[in-house]
């Protein structure tokens, strides 16, 4: 797994402190994007909150899963949480560091007391003592949250004071991708009162020490949700449902618990689970397997592997202004694509981090996480190994179906009304649903006339994959 190691630099330390007539949560921020430009403590936010609780909490579970590692707990990464204004709101996202859990904390309009809110995505720093004082933190009285320096200390910053560094995954980076990519094609299948979200959430195991007790479905009955072992029409599943112990620090404050998934075909997939909060909500969005992370899902490699969307893409992301809903149909009109270009242009920048989905409202979000933005493609391993099989010309396409040379083997890859599919293991054994081999997306953008960047790897050994 290629590793890096990312620098988050503070001004100084997050923290929840009193004042005299309520309490100031000020969270700092590291450098970041802005429609300014580059900013190193962008300020996005200073109002009172109308639900203090339930925000201290719903930052809490955020901060809890990007502390987590579910699969293999051995090693706990703290990667903080990133925060993007988009105009109207405030969304705290987090991913585990087995790259398997994605949450979201959606700050709405009216959980922030009519304030204004900043454009812009950062880091934002929450540290171990901030940690146990929101946990801490009781009753409703007035809490102002400040998002980004305030103005004494932006006329005094002489640099950072605080600094963490952390091993960052590429695959973690990649995940904001393919949870966007997968949640897109959901569709709401429950809905719970408060009363029942609470009991279905807390008759779930929480397990411990990275064990999971693998793969469980439930079906909507009534105003509750019913596991079974025949997973049939309506059935979501629910991979190891200890991963959803972080929603456990709201439901004190719970309103409801929607429940999100694809039409089930009785295979394990992906589900996303959002608590409805006081002028908030809380989603965690779970891969199929707790050994198996959105990064390897493979759902936006045709979108990575066209020219057109690549083109697309720089048109597209002209026209962003951090809003907090992207119509396609609104974009379609003003960068005269068609909607399905849109759409594959949208793709290609959710492995930038560029824009990410709201399943509330149906919707994408623009946000800019603070990464090297060609960095998730540049590292995807199938990708990578596709634009060496075509340099290396290893693609025939001389007859149908074409053939690959890759591993002193040749590969047949077949249309079938525009899908591909290969006589590879990798294909046998997951029938395209982790998106296509390497040797898929190879014929594909030869067939495109695509041309290989310079720098991009010509080994084509490495697997079947």
């Amino acid at each position: 797994m290629t590793r890096s190691l990312q620098a988050f630099a503070y001004s100084r330390a997050s923290a929840l402190v009193s004042a005299q007539d309520s309490r100031l949560l000020g969270l700092e921020t590291s450098s970041g994007l802005t429609p300014r430009g580059a900013e190193a403590h962008p300020h996005f936010f200073s109002g009172f909150l109308a639900s203090p609780q339930a925000a201290a909490r719903g930052l809490l579970a955020v901060a809890d899963v990007a502390a987590a590692r579910y699969h293999d707990p051995t090693v706990r990464p703290i990667l903080d949480p990133v925060v993007t204004g988009n105009g109207d709101r405030l969304r705290f996202e987090s991913f585990s560091g087995c790259n398997g859990v994605y949450a979201r904390l959606d700050v709405l309009p009216e959980g922030l007391d009519g304030a204004d809110t900043g454009h812009g995505t950062t880091n934002v720093d929450v540290n171990n003592p901030l940690r146990e004082a929101l946990s801490r933190l009781t009753g409703d009285d007035p809490l102002h949250l400040r998002v980004g320096p305030d103005q004494l200390a932006v006329t005094t910053l002489e640099g950072a004071v605080v600094e963490k560094k952390v091993p960052l995954p590429d695959r973690w980076l990649r995940g904001f991708a393919e949870a966007q990519v997968a949640t897109v094609g959901f569709d709401l299948r429950a809905e719970l009162p408060a009363a029942e979200a609470v009991r279905f959430l807390r008759s779930l195991p929480r397990g411990s020490g990275g064990s999971t007790r693998g793969l469980q479905w439930v079906v909507p009955a009534g105003q509750t949700l019913r596991p079974t072992t025949r997973p049939g029409p309506g059935a979501v599943c629910l991979p190891a449902p200890e991963r959803l112990a972080a929603l456990q620090r709201v439901l004190r404050q719970a309103r409801s618990l929607r429940v999100y998934g694809p039409v089930c075909d009785g295979l394990p997939t992906a589900s996303a689970w959002e608590v409805v909060l006081p002028g908030m909500r809380l989603t965690l969005t779970l891969s199929p397997d707790a050994s198996r992370g959105f990064s390897g899902e493979g759902g936006v490699l045709e979108a990575l592997a066209t020219e057109e969307a690549a083109q697309d893409a720089e048109l597209v992301s002209v026209l962003l202004a951090w809003e907090p809903r992207i119509d396609p149909a609104d974009l379609a009109a003003q960068s005269g694509l068609t909607p399905e270009r849109v759409r594959a242009a949208l793709t290609r920048l959710g492995t930038a981090g560029r824009v990410g989905y709201d399943l509330a409202d149906a919707a994408y979000f623009h946000r800019e996480l603070p990464y090297d933005a060609d960095r998730a493609e540049r590292h995807n391993p199938r990708l990578t190994a596709a634009r060496g099989l075509v340099c290396a010309g290893a693609v025939d396409l001389s007859g149908e179906p074409a053939t690959v040379r890759s591993d002193e083997r040749r590969y047949q890859v077949r249309d079938t009304g525009g899908a591909l599919s290969c006589t590879c293991q990798w294909w046998t054994g997951h029938q395209g649903r982790r998106g296509p081999c390497k040797h898929a997306l190879a014929v594909r953008m030869a067939r495109r006339g695509a041309t290989v960047p310079a720098g991009a790897a010509s080994s084509t050994t490495g697997g079947n994959r």
